[in-house]
C-alpha cells in the first residue's frame, strides 16, 4: 500500500516555524521516496533529488546553529543592529567572521549545565505527576490513534508560580534569575550541541526501534536527521514531541521573557516597553498552554516528524528568535508612555480572543457533529471524506460559518496581529525586534500554499468545493 504526502523543511514549535522547502514525497512499505513538490513529479532528474534532500538541509544543518549565535552577539556586542554585524563579515572572511563570533561566546559554566539538566527532569517528571484528562489526537494515514495526557496548562501555572517564587525568596541571598540573561552565550552553546546529540539519538531510535508505524527511511542518512524517522516517537513512554515542543520550547520561551523583564527591572527599574511586550507574550502562551489538547491536531504534531528542524528548532531557535524583542528591550529601554501601553494592550488582547474564538468555532463544530450555533445560526459545513493507507474511510467537517466563512486560514491574521503588538514598544530605530514578524509572515503565506495543497490531495473534491465557497486564503480581497 503507498500514499502520496505533502510536506516541507521547517524549524520550529507551536504554529510558528521556519518552513524552507517543500517535499511531495510517497510513503510506501514503509521506505520514502520523492522530491522537491513545485510542482514537478517524484521522478525527477537524481540531480535535483540531490540538492532538495541532501544540500538544502545539509545548508541548514550547518547554517541555524550559526544563525542562533549571530543573533546574540548582535544584541549583546553590535547594540541590536544587523548592518553592525554584517560589517564583521565584510571586514572578514564568512569563516573567519563566523570564528570571531564564536570566540566571543562562552563555554557552558556548571550552573547553565545543570540548570537545563533541572528543568528537563523537572518537565519530565511533571508529565507524569501533575493529573490531567485522557484526550486523543487524530487517526494517523497507518490507522494509529495517538494517545495525551492534557495537563499542559497545570505545568504551565505550576512553572510561573515556581519562578517567581524563587524569585522573591533568593532576591535576599543576591540569586538573581537574571544570571541567565548574563549567560545567553552558554546557553545557547549548550543547547546546540545538546539538540544535535538529542536529534542522532532519536535517529537511531527511529531506525532500530520505532514506536509505531508511523515511521521510516528514505535512505539518505542527512535527510532522515533533518526531517527525522518517527512520526510519534515516544521513550520510556514519553512523548518526545510534546516534552519537546511544549514542555520545553513554549515554557523556556516563557521564563526567559521573565527572566529579560527581572533584568531590565534590576537595571532601570520598571520600564512599560518590555512590561507590555512581556505581558502580551505570557498571555499569549498561557493560551497556548491552556489549549494544548487542540495543539496536539495540529500539523507540527500530526505530519512533521521528530528530527532536527523540529527539535533543533524548539530547543533553540525558538529561546533565541521569539524572545529577541525583550532581549532587545533590556539594553534599549523605551518609555511608552500610559496611553500607549493600555492600546498595545487592548489591542492585543482581542487579536488573542480572536484567534481563540476561531479555533474554538472550529473545535466545536466537530466536537458536535455540525449540532451547535456559529454566530447564533446553525454552521454551514461540508463533510469532507478522505481514505487512509488501510483503506478505511473517513470524514471531517470543513467550516464555512463564523471566522471560517472569512477566509481559509483566517486565524493567521491575529496571529500576526499580536506578534507586531509585542514587537512595537521597541519603536522603530532597528530592524532586529521586527525580526521574529518577518520570519512568521514568510512562514504563514507559505505554510497557507502548503495546506491548502496537502487538503486538496487529501480531500479531493470535496477541497475544491470548499474553496469556491470560501475564495481567500489569508486575507480576504488581497491574498
Amino acid at each position: 500500500m503507498e500514499s502520496q504526502v505533502s510536506d516541507k523543511l521547517c524549524l520550529r514549535t507551536n504554529e510558528k516555524r521556519y518552513d524552507v522547502c517543500t517535499f511531495e514525497f510517497k510513503v510506501e512499505n514503509g521506505k520514502i521516496t520523492g522530491a522537491c513538490s513545485s510542482g514537478v513529479s517524484s521522478s525527477i532528474s537524481q540531480k535535483t533529488d540531490f540538492i532538495n534532500k541532501t544540500v538544502m538541509p545539509l545548508v541548514l544543518l550547518i547554517t541555524m546553529p550559526n544563525f542562533v549565535i549571530v543573533l546574540w552577539y548582535t544584541v549583546i556586542h553590535c547594540n541590536g543592529i544587523y548592518l553592525k554585524m554584517l560589517s564583521v563579515f565584510t571586514e572578514k572572511s564568512v569563516f573567519s567572521g563566523m570564528s570571531y563570533i564564536w570566540s566571543l561566546a562562552r563555554s557552558p559554566s556548571p550552573v547553565i549545565i545543570w540548570s537545563l539538566v533541572l528543568y528537563g527532569v523537572y518537565a519530565l517528571a511533571m508529565m507524569k505527576l501533575l493529573p490531567g484528562r485522557t484526550v486523543f489526537g487524530p487517526v494517523t494515514s497507518k490507522g494509529n490513534v495517538p494517545v495525551y495526557k492534557d495537563n499542559g496548562f497545570i505545568f504551565f501555572v505550576l512553572t510561573m508560580i515556581l519562578f517567581w517564587t524563587l524569585t522573591l525568596l533568593l532576591r535576599p541571598f543576591g540569586i538573581s534569575p537574571s544570571m541567565y540573561y548574563d549567560k545567553f552565550d552558554e546557553m545557547i552553546v549548550t543547547l546546540n550541541v545538546c539538540s544535535l546529540l538529542f536529534c542522532f539519538a532519536l535517529y537511531l531510535k527511529g531506525k532500530l526501534a520505532p514506536s509505531s508505524t508511523d515511521s521510516g527511511s528514505s535512505g539518505n542518512i542527512i535527510f532522515d536527521y533533518y526531517w527525522g524517522m518517527e512520526l510519534y516517537p515516544r521513550i520510556f513512554g514519553f512523548d518526545v514531541k510534546v516534552f519537546i515542543i511544549c514542555r520545553f520550547g513554549l515554557m523556556i520561551w516563557a521564563l526567559m521573557v521573565c527572566i529579560h523583564a527581572v533584568k531590565s527591572y534590576e537595571l532601570h527599574g520598571f520600564v512599560d516597553s518590555i512590561f507590555v511586550s512581556a505581558l502580551l507574550q505570557i498571555i499569549y502562551l498561557t493560551r497556548s498552554f491552556w489549549w494544548e489538547a487542540g495543539y496536539l491536531a495540529t500539523t507540527d504534531i500530526i505530519v512533521d516528524r521528530a528530527g532536527f528542524y523540529l527539535c533543533w528548532g524548539c530547543m533553540v531557535y525558538v529561546p533565541v528568535l521569539y524572545t529577541l524583542v525583550t532581549f532587545y528591550l533590556v539594553t534599549h529601554p523605551v518609555h511608552l508612555g500610559l496611553p500607549v501601553s493600555a492600546v498595545l494592550i487592548l489591542a492585543g488582547l482581542l487579536s488573542l480572543f480572536i484567534n481563540y474564538e476561531a479555533d474554538l468555532q472550529k473545535q466545536k463544530v466537530r466536537k458536535t457533529n455540525g449540532e451547535c450555533l456559529i454566530w447564533g445560526q446553525k454552521p454551514d459545513i461540508i463533510r469532507a471524506k478522505y481514505q487512509l493507507e488501510t483503506g478505511e474511510t473517513k470524514e471531517n467537517i470543513l467550516l464555512i460559518s463564523g471566522w471560517w466563512a472569512v477566509s481559509r486560514h483566517f486565524h493567521y491574521i491575529p496571529e500576526v496581529i499580536i506578534t507586531l503588538l509585542w514587537s512595537f514598544p521597541a519603536r522603530f530605530e532597528n530592524l532586529l525586534p521586527y525580526s521574529h514578524i518577518f520570519f512568521l509572515l514568510v512562514l504563514l503565506i507559505h505554510r497557507s500554499f502548503r495546506d491548502d495543497r496537502k487538503c486538496r490531495q487529501k480531500y479531493g473534491t470535496f477541497w475544491s468545493q470548499y474553496c469556491e465557497r470560501v475564495r481567500y486564503r489569508i486575507v480576504p480581497h488581497l491574498f
